[in-house]
Parts: structure tokens; C-alpha cells; sequence
């Protein structure tokens, strides 16, 4: 005889944010402006976002000339399905020496095993001096990147990339790559409708790949420079046909070693590169939000068969397209 199992009660994901002496503001108010944004189809908060310091409730500063009251304790680490850790201008021991100090040695103990960890900016300095870094792949801003892979020799830094996500910890580069990051949590949780729903709130880039690159090298543009705005979105226009690089270089009148050199200077990526993120990202929101069959949704984001956009949700997302339509309808 079996017995009835009543459906779990709706519980948002907590996310827990640890606010550290020295923090930059911006980067503190991230995880609230991202996840806070995010809702279900019934209007529901998706996340819980907590604010907690590495002492009972107080002030805590900042690198501004205000401090901010945090009224969580550590504790409040024990009870995260996420900590968020952004970045802090006075780590100290951490940042000079690779080492923790006791008092965040012990609030990051409270953390319970399985907890998503999460870094903006040098908030990596944190996690790899906790040892939660060692042997995996991880980023952080590009000014630090030679000193963190100094002082923490047993990481695979890697100073290129916006964000890295080894499945539950993840840590991005700079400032604006934490909201990169977060609007990629959002979309790995809960799909791209929910996450570019966040991106058009806030008035961001729906999506920026990882891997992008950190910086443009050439930050100063040459003067009267035309740039590859209108072969991107002559692109989006038409992601269903086939695109060679001849014809986007056409839009721009420019020739396709020019171009290319300049979409990369632009983009971070290759043009190769960019279409592959917009064919899978257009195939994501297909297989969300549609029942088309799967040789349909590969025709319309441009993969031209099922086993070649197969392929590549697989290299980007690690599951085949009806895995990931199961996941998320």
C-alpha cells in the first residue's frame, strides 16, 4: 500500500552574501539587483537574498566614504544555499599572505558541504586561501591575476575570462563580470526566459559568455573607426540561414581580415565564436519555451541538424537538447 506525497512547499533559493571590512559597494549590491529581480511564471521570488558579516550585526566599511549597517552575524552562512563573496580592498592576510584570518576562518566553517560558493572580483583571494580553489580552474580581475596565481600556486588561474563555472564553485573577473556571472546562475537554475528578463530589468547584456574576454587590448579606438555593430545585429536577423564571414565583413565594408581582427577587438570573442553563443542561446530559448520538434529548433537557431546542435549544447551545457527541455518546462 503506497502512501500519498504531497508536493513540496515553494521555498526560494538563499543567498548569502558576506560582506567583508573594505568592500567595494557596487559589487556588495550585485547579488541583490540580480537575484532580486528574478521571478517564476506567478510572479514568486525566485532567490532569497541575506547580507551577513564576519561579526554579530554592525557596521561594516567599505572603500567609499560610508560604512554600511549589516545586521546578520556569520551565522547566517549555515542557512545559504549560495554564498556570494564580493570583493574587499582590505583582506589583509588573505591577500598578502594566502591565509585566512580566524575570524573568517571560522564563519567560513559554518558553511554546510554542498553549498554553492560564489566570488566576484579578488572575493577569489577568499575562497582559494580557504583551500576551496585548490587543483580547480578559477578567475579574477585581470590586475591581480599574476599575484593570486603567485600566492595560490595550486589554482589554475586563468586571467582571460569573465566568469569560470566549475559546477559549485564559480568565480568571475571585475566589477561588471559579477553581474555577468549572476545573470548566468539565474539562467543555469532557471532557464534563459527568466534570466533575460533580469538582464532587461537592469538594463544589461542578456548574455556575455565566460569565456569572453576580460579587456579589450586596444582600449582607445582609432578615431572616425567603424565598428561591428551592424554585422552582429544583420546576424541576429538572420541566425536561422547560413552566415559566412564574407557577409558580415560586408556589411561593414570592410575586408574580412579587418573585420575579424576588429569584432575580436570588439566582441572578445571571434566572429566563429559569437554566432555559436547566439545559436545556442536561440536554441535554449526554443527549447524553453516551445514544443517544436528538436530537427525544427535546430533549423531555426541555425545548426542545420540535430546532431550538430546536439554537439554543441552538449560542449556548452554538458546535456543533449531533450535533457535540458525536460529541465526546464
Amino acid at each position: 500500500m503506497g502512501t500519498h506525497l504531497a508536493h513540496s512547499p515553494f521555498r526560494p533559493h538563499r543567498v548569502v552574501v558576506l560582506a567583508l571590512d573594505g568592500l567595494l559597494p557596487f559589487e556588495l549590491g550585485i547579488p541583490q539587483r540580480i537575484f532580486g529581480r528574478a521571478v517564476d511564471g506567478q510572479g514568486r521570488k525566485l532567490y532569497e537574498i541575506v547580507t551577513c558579516s564576519v561579526r554579530p550585526p554592525g557596521p561594516v566599511e567599505t572603500d567609499a566614504d560610508f560604512a554600511v549597517l549589516v545586521e546578520n552575524g556569520p551565522q547566517a552562512l549555515a542557512t545559504a544555499d549560495t554564498v556570494v563573496i564580493p570583493a574587499s580592498y582590505e583582506l589583509g592576510p588573505v591577500h598578502e599572505e594566502g591565509v585566512l584570518t580566524e575570524e573568517l576562518a571560522v564563519a567560513l566553517a559554518l558553511i554546510r558541504p554542498g553549498t554553492r560558493l560564489v566570488s566576484i572580483c579578488t572575493g577569489g583571494y577568499v575562497l582559494a586561501a580557504a583551500g576551496l580553489l585548490d587543483g580547480r580552474p578559477a578567475t579574477t580581475h585581470w590586475a591581480s591575476a599574476e599575484h593570486f596565481q603567485r600566492l595560490f600556486p595550486k589554482v589554475r588561474v586563468d586571467a582571460d575570462v569573465l566568469f569560470i563555472d566549475d559546477g559549485d564553485v564559480l568565480t568571475s573577473a571585475g566589477v561588471a563580470a559579477g553581474i555577468d556571472l549572476c545573470v548566468h546562475i539565474v539562467r543555469r537554475d532557471h532557464g534563459t526566459a527568466v534570466a533575460n528578463e533580469v538582464a532587461r530589468r537592469t538594463v544589461v547584456p542578456p548574455h556575455r559568455d565566460g569565456g569572453q574576454a576580460q579587456y579589450i587590448r586596444r582600449p582607445v579606438p582609432e578615431p572616425q573607426v567603424a565598428t561591428t555593430t551592424a554585422a552582429r545585429a544583420w546576424a541576429l536577423g538572420r541566425l536561422h540561414e547560413p552566415i559566412q564571414l564574407r557577409d558580415m565583413a560586408a556589411q561593414e565594408a570592410m575586408s574580412v581580415r579587418t573585420f575579424t581582427r576588429r569584432f575580436r577587438e570588439e566582441a572578445g570573442v571571434s566572429p566563429g565564436q559569437w554566432l555559436t553563443q547566439r545559436r545556442v542561446e536561440r536554441a535554449r530559448h526554443l527549447l524553453e519555451s516551445t514544443d517544436l520538434p528538436i530537427d525544427q529548433v535546430a533549423a531555426e537557431s541555425g545548426f542545420g541538424t540535430a546532431q550538430s546542435m546536439r554537439q554543441h549544447l552538449q560542449s556548452t551545457l554538458g546535456v543533449t537538447p531533450t535533457s535540458y527541455r525536460r529541465t526546464f518546462r
